[in-house]
C-alpha cells in the first residue's frame, strides 16, 4: 500500500465527519443512510471510544473496502435529502445526535462560522418561500446555540409587495400565534401602516431572527437577540430578502438595523433619517414600534413618520396634505 493510500485510509472518517458538519451548518438536519453505512459509523464510534480510553493515537479508521462501500451505498454520497418532519424512521441521522459519532474534541467552533443555505427547491416564488420556511424550521445553526426557543415564526404579508419590513425577533405573542408583529407592537405597526394608506396584507413583514430568544424561567418577558444569534440566523433573512426582492426595506429597531447593515457600534439615532443599502435595496432605519409604546413623545413619533414619508416618496406613493403635515404644529 502506498503512503498516499495509507493517508486516505487514516483520514477518510475525518473527512466524512467534516462533510456531515458542513451539512449541519448549511441547515440540513438529516440525511438518509442504509444499514451498511450505519454499521460503519458504529465501528468508527467504537474505535474512537477505544482510542480515548487507551490514551493512544487514533488507529486506522477504515479499510479500503469500507471506504468503497460507504461512498457507493450511502445516499448522502449522491447528495443529501431534507426529510419531512413526519419521517423519523430508521435510516436517519439526526444531527442532534451527532455527538455519538464525533470525537470529544471535534465539535465545531461557534466563532466566525461559515454558514450557507442548501439549494432551494421550487419554481415559483411561493414554492421557494415554502422551501425556505422548511429549512428555517429545522435550521441547525440556530438549534446548536441552545439560546433560542424551538418555535419558528416565519413571515406574513404579500411576497410580491414592494415594501418589506424587518424586525428583530418574535416575542411572546408572536411565538404563540406564529406570526410576526401581532402583539401590542404589532397593533402600533398596523396603525403606522394604516396612516400610510397600507395594510399588513399589502406589505411583507419578517424578522431578522426567526426564533424567540430564551430567558431562564421565561413567561411573557422577551429579550433582543444577541449578535451571535443574529449571525447564525442571517442566511435565512438574507435569502428571504433575495426572494422577495422589495423596492425598499424598513429596518424596525436597532437590532434589525445592525444585523442588516453590520453597524454594531452605531446608535440608531445616527442610522435613521437617511437611506442605507442592503444588496442594492434601499433600507430606511427607524424606531421599533415597541419603542413608541414606551416613549410617546411627539418628537419621537414625528421621527418615525418622517421615515415613513421618505419611504412613500421613494415608492412613488401618493401623499396627501394631511399625511405630509402629520405632527406639525397646528395654526392657531
Amino acid at each position: 500500500m502506498t503512503q498516499q493510500q495509507t493517508s486516505m485510509d487514516t483520514t477518510f472518517s475525518d473527512l466524512t465527519v467534516q462533510y456531515l458538519k458542513s451539512l449541519k451548518y448549511r441547515g440540513i438536519p438529516n440525511i438518509v443512510i442504509d444499514d451498511e453505512a450505519r454499521q460503519i459509523l458504529r465501528e468508527w464510534t467504537l474505535q474512537m471510544r477505544s482510542t480515548r480510553s487507551n490514551g493512544s493515537t487514533r488507529s486506522k479508521d477504515i479499510s479500503q473496502g469500507h471506504e468503497k462501500n460507504l461512498s457507493s451505498s450511502t445516499p448522502a454520497a449522491q447528495g443529501p435529502t431534507v426529510d419531512r418532519v413526519a419521517d423519523q424512521g430508521q435510516g436517519i441521522i439526526d444531527f442532534t445526535h451527532l455527538r455519538h459519532v464525533l470525537s470529544a474534541d471535534s465539535e465545531p467552533s461557534t466563532e466566525n462560522p461559515v454558514i450557507s443555505l442548501p439549494t432551494l427547491g421550487g419554481n415559483t416564488l411561493e414554492e421557494k418561500l415554502n422551501a425556505l420556511r422548511t429549512i428555517a424550521e429545522h435550521w441547525q445553526p440556530a438549534r446548536v446555540l441552545g439560546t433560542l426557543r424551538p418555535t419558528m415564526v416565519f413571515a406574513t404579508g404579500d411576497p410580491h409587495a414592494s415594501l418589506m419590513l424587518i424586525g428583530e425577533a418574535p416575542g411572546y405573542h408572536e411565538e404563540r400565534l406564529r406570526e410576526p408583529f401581532v402583539g401590542p407592537a404589532g397593533e402600533k405597526l398596523d396603525g403606522i401602516l394604516k396612516a400610510m394608506g397600507l395594510s399588513r396584507q399589502q406589505v411583507y413583514i419578517s424578522n431578522i431572527v426567526k426564533f424567540r430568544p430564551s430567558i431562564p424561567r421565561q413567561t411573557t418577558n422577551n429579550r433582543p437577540p444577541t449578535p451571535q444569534e443574529i449571525t447564525y440566523c442571517l442566511p435565512i433573512i438574507t435569502k428571504e430578502i433575495e426572494l422577495i426582492n422589495p423596492r425598499a426595506i424598513i429596518a424596525l429597531g436597532a437590532t434589525a438595523a445592525k444585523g442588516l447593515l453590520g453597524t454594531a457600534n452605531t446608535p440608531l439615532s445616527a442610522l435613521r433619517g437617511k437611506f442605507h443599502n442592503f444588496q442594492g435595496i434601499p433600507v430606511r432605519v427607524t424606531y421599533h414600534p415597541s419603542y413608541l409604546l414606551r416613549n410617546e413623545e411627539l418628537s419621537e413619533r414625528r421621527k418615525v413618520w418622517e421615515d415613513m414619508l421618505a419611504i412613500m416618496e421613494l415608492l412613488g406613493m401618493p401623499i396627501s396634505d394631511k399625511q405630509r403635515h402629520f405632527f406639525l404644529p397646528r395654526n392657531r
